[in-house]
């Protein structure tokens, strides 16, 4: 085994301890990769409270991440020592059922294992994040990074670039597409970036309004207030695909009614518990649905679309050693619009 410096939540705290973990030894396949930025996802937030069945006890979160080639196994190819890569939400799959074949691992029916809180096909180990300063990973699930993405910004890419792509691309989003997106935080603003550049007319639902000035500055073409019934009225029917990144308990019945004949609401933000108004689906055909990250074909077109057209997270960088704060101010909402963790601070000596 080889050893590397990480943050582990323990007893369901944001109080994150700086431990020594052990990684594989790498097999013929795998990649080790320094990481050297990791993204702070909402989503480490609720496996650390113990709230999507991942393994609470020594939880190392961290599922966004980008870094350099240290290591090759004796079989990889198409990387080399130095080399800017990604990794994302998933680091293994079966690759064999109609899920993998169709390149959507990320639904894989036998196998499916998360970059932390997963278990290991191989050896039935329990899979650690990307707070720490060495990630080793099947070579499979690994993508070169773009020389045109900064390393800190494309971080975020790899959950929340992916989470919005997918919805996006299922939906045909496109040229003369009415969206909206619910939410403008850490996976929002993204879902603003690329709906605006795939050539959507975007709008922005939030309850806070100061929020119009930073909608139109990431593409949309203006906000409307959900707190305000006259905005909704004037809204209904009116758009084709709502993309609902809300993490937050909400209703969607006042979302629903914004959709227009086959319209669809792709909720993202996973919100629990929520209740379902059937009955308003009715109302022209509207659908609803939902997507979990993505495949390994689509992450690679979302990293070559977000390089074509400069797509990066707006972000606040912080050294590793403040994830405690930046998970408290993230529960808060005290950021825009995603934190990343500048992982090289591991490098140097406990305090």
């Amino acid at each position: 085994m080889r050893t590397t410096t990480a943050w582990q939540s323990q007893d369901n705290s944001t109080r994150l301890d700086r431990v020594a973990i052990e990684r594989r030894e790498l097999r013929d396949d795998d990649i080790a990769v320094r990481v050297d930025f990791c993204g702070v996802c909402h989503s480490d937030l609720h496996a650390i409270h113990g709230l999507v069945g991942k393994p609470t006890d020594g939880l190392v979160p961290g599922h966004e991440f980008t870094g350099t080639v240290t290591e090759l196994g004796p079989s990889v190819t198409g990387f080399a020592v130095g080399d800017r890569v990604a990794v994302g939400t998933l680091v293994d799959s079966c690759g064999g059922c109609v899920m993998c074949r169709a390149g959507q691992e990320n639904y894989c029916l036998n196998g499916l294992v998360t970059t932390y809180g997963g278990v290991d096909r191989i050896d039935g180990s329990i899979t650690k994040g990307g707070y720490s300063r060495e990630y080793v990973v099947r070579a499979d699930f690994v993508y070169h990074l773009p020389e045109d993405l900064d390393a800190a910004g494309a971080a975020p890419l790899m959950c929340a670039g992916i989470t919005v792509w997918e919805p996006l691309r299922a939906a045909g989003v496109g040229r003369g597409s009415r969206v909206a997106i619910a939410g403008l935080g850490g996976v929002g603003h993204l879902g603003v970036k690329f709906a605006a550049a795939l050539g959507a007319e975007v709008m922005v639902l939030s309850r806070t309004p100061d929020k119009a000035n930073d909608a139109r500055a990431l593409g949309a073409a203006g906000l409307i207030d959900t707190t305000d019934e006259e905005q909704l009225a004037q809204a209904s029917g009116r758009f084709d695909f709502i993309l609902d990144t809300i993490s937050a308990p909400h209703e969607l019945a006042p979302l629903i009614n914004l959709l227009a004949l086959d319209g669809t609401l792709s909720v993202v933000g996973l919100p629990l518990p929520t209740e379902v108004p059937l009955m308003l689906l009715t109302r022209g055909r509207r659908k609803l649905t939902s997507s979990g990250t993505g495949g390994r074909r689509g992450t690679a077109e979302m990293l070559a679309f977000a390089a074509d057209h400069g797509i990066t997270a707006d972000i606040e960088v912080v050294p590793s050693a403040e994830v405690s704060t930046a998970l408290d101010r993230l529960e808060r909402g005290d950021v825009r619009y995603r934190f990343v963790l500048d992982l090289a601070d591991l490098d140097a000596p406990a305090a």
